[in-house]
């Protein structure tokens, strides 16, 4: 049981307070800080405090991944499976999606072949893994995420009431599927800039109109429905002025999570997180494949061929009792588990885990673990790694409230 030290990570949608706050540093901060890497990705690892030195938690995994994983070791191949972050977005991201194993290896493969860098900018594949990943709200957070059923998707565009969006709404009405979904995507992000330029104006006077008549007509039902809907839009175009995914958000759901509540995106889910902070983990992978809403590399025909077209209704992953004063975030991943304890002042030692592989994240209040004679004191903000090696770990809250997650390998979940 040793200390982590999480990477920071500065992107230009960060925040230059959230992060800074939660970690009890100055704010606002020198830059936008978007998140903190706990976990043993190459690109950023964490460091590990020991007794004499500091290590990389990835170094630390591959000299010795039997003691440091167990189990997990020859599973995963030797290395930590998953990645935990808090991110902290003060704009929106990216609209993003990510490839299923296949075709991450697939691709992987390809671009290697190709001799593309893998620092190049031009690189989709940076790693041979999928990206399952569940993000849990810390305070309200705000996603686009999945394909809206195409019939609501109709009624949306038909109530903005834009002359230059009616045949697209009849294309959509008459081919309510994936099919139908696949066309019109394909098609507005790969609109001519000269067709964009004039639909997308077109758009937001359209959402600007709808948002005002809003307030005129607020016994009519459909002039309520999509108020959420018109807002980003018109904020999406201000981040992101003339880019096409500012349409292609029209056909996602917009989700509002609160504090605790979670969402899980498998494989080929189109998404966009807007605002907020969570925690966030996944597999230990950053295999992005991007469609707009960003000044980095989009590849429109691997986006094509990755997505999932099919309409869902994401459900908001709620955290269930697992019977140990903790509440668990059941995903199908078997990378990763997550679980939640809020502890409260005064209690005792609280169990946390029988075992590693595994990080514990405190967000709120401090606590202190222990572990055979030794103690670790955790700040907000702060993590330790528990090896395989180390067994019963517990947990008390000092001076107050307390709250951590515990992140380890899947299993049952």
């Amino acid at each position: 049981m040793h200390e982590l030290v999480g990477a920071l990570r500065s992107y230009a949608w960060g925040s230059r307070t959230a992060l800074a706050q939660l970690c009890g540093r100055p704010v606002p901060s020198a830059h936008p800080e978007a998140e903190l890497w706990f976990g043993a990705h190459p690109a950023d690892p964490a460091h590990v405090r020991l007794e004499h030195n500091t290590r990389s938690l990835l170094e630390l995994v591959a000299d010795d991944p039997e003691r440091e994983l167990g189990a997990a070791a020859p599973e995963f191949g030797g290395r930590l499976p998953f990645l935990l972050k808090i991110l902290a977005a003060e704009e929106p991201l990216s609209l993003q999606a990510h490839p299923s194993s296949a075709q991450a290896l697939a691709g992987f493969e390809r671009e290697n072949l190709a001799r593309v860098p893998l620092d190049s900018p031009m690189r989709n594949y940076r790693d041979e893994n999928h990206k399952p990943e569940l993000v849990v709200a810390l305070d309200r957070f705000e996603a686009l995420a999945g394909f809206r059923d195409p019939l609501r998707t109709v009624e949306l565009l038909r109530a903005l009431d834009v002359p230059g969006l009616r045949s697209y709404a009849d294309l959509l009405a008459a081919q309510p599927d994936s099919a139908g979904l696949r066309t019109l995507f394909t098609t507005w992000i790969t609109l001519p800039q000269s067709v964009l330029g004039t639909l997308l104006p077109q758009v937001l006077d359209g959402c600007v109109r709808y948002l005002s008549e809003k307030g005129l007509h607020q016994t009519d039902k459909r002039q309520r429905e999509f108020t959420a809907e018109a807002r980003t839009t018109l904020e999406l175009a201000e981040a992101y002025p003339g880019d096409a995914g500012v349409l292609a958000a029209l056909l996602l759901n917009r989700l509002t999570l609160e504090p605790g509540q979670g969402l899980f995106l498998a494989a080929g889910n189109l998404h966009a997180y807007l605002r907020g902070l969570c925690v966030e983990i996944m597999a230990n992978s950053d295999n992005v494949l991007r469609g707009g809403l960003t000044p980095k590399h989009v590849d429109v025909p691997e986006l094509l061929r990755v997505l999932d077209f099919e309409a869902i209704d994401l459900p908001v992953v709620l955290p269930e009792p697992a019977g140990d004063g903790s509440v668990r975030y059941r995903t199908p991943a078997p990378e990763f588990a997550l679980r939640r304890f809020d502890l409260t002042a005064g209690s005792g030692q609280v169990p946390l885990t029988s075992a590693g592989p595994g990080i514990v994240l405190c967000t709120a209040g401090t606590v202190r673990l222990f572990h055979g004679g030794s103690e670790l004191v955790l700040e907000r903000g702060a993590a330790a790694w528990i090896s395989a090696a180390d067994t019963e770990i517990r947990a008390q809250a000092v001076d107050g409230a307390a709250q951590v997650f515990c992140a380890c390998v899947g299993g049952g979940n």
